[in-house]
């Protein structure tokens, strides 16, 4: 089985540590591809980048030139999915969504702790859109730009932490969610703090979408998800379904 992990900005070392976090929880004979877009910002932290990040997964995603079994968005909050499961026939799993129905399954309520406060509206609008948003108790930002988790791993812990805490204790929140691609792999560090069960939205995806993958379970075609229909896109970069 071959899963493509697809970050959502163009920092090659945060696709690196987000496809890493991938292959820990991957299943024996699950191979992890991590894309990086061609184009795009180096983080995605607004409305226009995660626009931008939309168009450079789907593009970088329609042409990877070898089969593939599902795909991962792998960027907290951002736009694009549904393009995504229009163009492709195979399984795309996005964290946020991956992230916040586990939780579901772990406690009554979740908070997300995220990044900057500005991308706390877009984590709401997004679970809002999946339907996840009536058991989640808070979304709480670090304070931390994306790259300051890479820059400075040692502040980017604590205030993530800080703010775990505090959705626990103030928010009754009874399981955390880290609420960037960019977090992936701090889930451990953050449950020993909190004593309550933290949850990965790239190790979720991954076993959301083996799971898919080994059940023949593939985005419903009649109606939602069909795809494009046949007509004259000009300038679009996107060559066409992988």
């Amino acid at each position: 089985m071959r899963i493509l992990v697809a970050n959502v900005n163009t920092t090659t070392s945060m696709t690196d540590s987000i496809a890493a976090q991938a292959r820990s929880v991957a299943a024996p004979g699950t191979e992890i591809i991590g894309i990086t877009p061609r184009f795009g910002a180096e983080s995605c932290e607004g409305n226009f980048e995660s626009y931008l990040a939309a168009v450079a997964v789907m593009d970088a995603i329609t042409n990877y030139p070898e089969p593939f079994d599902a795909v991962i968005q792998a960027g907290y909050g951002e736009h694009g999915r549904e393009g995504l499961q229009e163009l492709l026939e195979v399984p795309v799993v996005d964290i946020t969504e991956a992230a916040a129905s586990t939780a579901m399954f772990l406690g009554y309520k979740y908070s997300v702790v995220t990044t900057l406060d500005r991308a706390v509206p877009l984590i709401e609008d997004r679970l809002k859109l999946a339907g996840l948003d009536a058991r989640c108790a808070s979304v709480r930002a670090s304070g931390l730009a994306v790259l300051e988790l890479e820059e400075d791993p040692e502040r980017a812990v604590e205030s993530i932490v800080r703010e775990s805490e505090l959705a626990v204790t103030r928010d009754r929140a009874e399981v955390i969610v880290l609420g960037c691609g960019g977090m992936a792999g701090l889930n451990e560090l953050v449950r020993e703090r909190t004593g309550v069960p933290v949850v990965d939205g790239v190790a979720a995806a991954v076993t959301i979408a083996e799971s898919l993958v080994r059940l023949g379970l593939s985005t419903s075609k009649v109606r939602t998800y069909a795809p494009p229909r046949p007509k004259k896109v000009t300038g679009w970069p996107i060559t066409g379904p992988a």
